[in-house]
């Protein structure tokens, strides 16, 4: 594999990154924000997010270690945002595990997309 190719696969498997965990992102803030959710069919939310997840799956099967975490991770994402919608905003401490998830996020996109800057600057 050239060096080119090798440089080339990394920034698509980093845009991947980057789009899943904005769909997850934004499956969290549609929780907590009525115009989020009103902004953007849900259907097509979850479209855009199964397939970056299911994408994503792909990439990761050289790497079951990389592929459980970030398919655990996917899934308590969803299950938090699933559980907050069924049962209504009084859930205080559904609240504080959606806030901190979404931080968590914050913080990975953050630096996936430092990552992605320098991958497409090489």
């Amino acid at each position: 594999m050239s060096a080119q190719s090798a440089s080339s696969n990394h920034v698509v498997i980093t845009e991947t990154f980057v789009r899943l965990y904005v769909f997850l992102a934004q499956t969290l803030d549609r929780c907590l924000d009525q115009a989020q959710r009103e902004s953007f069919p849900e259907k097509e939310h979850q479209a855009f997010l199964t397939e970056s997840r299911n994408r994503m799956r792909d990439m990761l099967a050289v790497n079951p270690v990389v592929k459980g975490k970030v398919d655990e991770e996917c899934s308590r994402v969803l299950a938090l945002a699933e559980s907050y919608l069924k049962k209504g905003a009084g859930q205080k401490d559904v609240l504080e595990q959606i806030t901190c998830e979404r931080a968590i996020l914050k913080t990975k996109l953050a630096a996936l997309s430092d990552l992605l800057a320098v991958f497409r600057a090489l």
